[in-house]
């Protein structure tokens, strides 16, 4: 198959597996990252090193014209923010890899919130291109338990890996997949996650603040101990009663610090001073 590839390195074993495989890559359309969450350096590298061309804009009608006149028969989405019509009559397959089993999960980025709301189940769709993100009927679906300690780093390697076996699937059944895709029907939509959200709450339990530390892992938690506000990737805690303010820094070693929860204390061992500026992207 002569395919067109939509996305960045998040996804983009999935780019590799399907050329692994004996597809012919045409085009690869990705969009600027930041280099500091989003990164697109190696798929990118990975095409021009093809000789494809690769466009950084918005696909356009235009483009999906040029898809047709080079013979690409599938367009692969895979972490990629602009949604994309008409393809219809310019290529005969397009799907998005989505990473959540639709559909639950639907928009665009759920892994934080699955581990915030402690989800059992995980897993990474494969479903056709519609006029709405994420709503395309399903071609096929990888699912996974989450570990009770499951962090946003584990969470993101077993969907990378999930896509993956997803991509080898469609390489060996892609038509027969496509006849036989199941509508999604109602599901939920979960936006993008807010700074709230993303910063830890001292009066909550241990188990609570532990979770928002996972659910971001690598992205970093915000947090706010005593007048100082910081980044936290990596924490463990006990419980112990005391009579500290919950967000209280009671102890320091080195770069340890040790601060009051509602029922026990947080050692923080990952994080990093926060800078007034742009803030970072979740």
């Amino acid at each position: 198959m002569r395919f067109a590839f939509a996305g960045i390195d998040f996804l983009g074993d999935v780019f590799e597996t399907l050329i692994a495989e004996g597809w012919q890559p045409v085009k690869l359309f990705s969009r600027p990252c930041d280099s500091i969450y989003d990164f697109n350096d190696i798929t990118v590298s990975r095409a021009r090193s093809l000789r494809i061309p690769v466009q950084m804009s918005r696909i356009t009608p235009a483009d999906l014209a040029a898809l047709k006149a080079s013979g690409c028969q599938v367009l692969v989405v895979a972490g990629y923010p602009w949604l994309i019509r008409g393809w219809e009559q310019h290529v005969p397959y397009a799907l998005n890899f989505h990473p959540s089993p639709l559909p639950s999960g639907r928009g665009p980025y759920p892994l934080f919130k699955a581990i915030l709301d402690d989800v059992p189940e995980w897993g990474v769709t494969a479903h056709t291109l519609e006029p709405a993100f994420d709503t395309g009927p399903i071609l096929t679906q990888r699912h996974f338990p989450l570990a009770p300690q499951e962090t946003h780093d584990t969470l993101l390697a077993k969907c990378q890996m999930a896509a993956k076996e997803i991509a080898g699937q469609l390489v060996d059944d892609l038509p027969r997949l496509w006849e036989e895709a199941k509508p999604q029907g109602p599901g939920t939509y979960w936006p993008r996650i807010t700074q709230t959200e993303r910063t830890i709450n001292w009066t909550g339990s241990i188990e609570d603040v532990l979770r928002t530390i996972r659910a971001f892992g690598s992205i970093e938690a915000f947090a706010q101990v005593d007048s100082r506000y910081v980044y936290v990737w990596e924490a463990s805690g006990w419980r112990e009663e005391h009579g500290f303010r919950p967000g209280s820094l009671v102890h320091k070693h080195r770069k340890h610090m040790v601060v009051a929860a509602k029922d026990g204390f947080i050692q923080i061992t990952g994080w990093s001073p926060y800078a007034p500026g742009p803030a970072r992207a979740t």
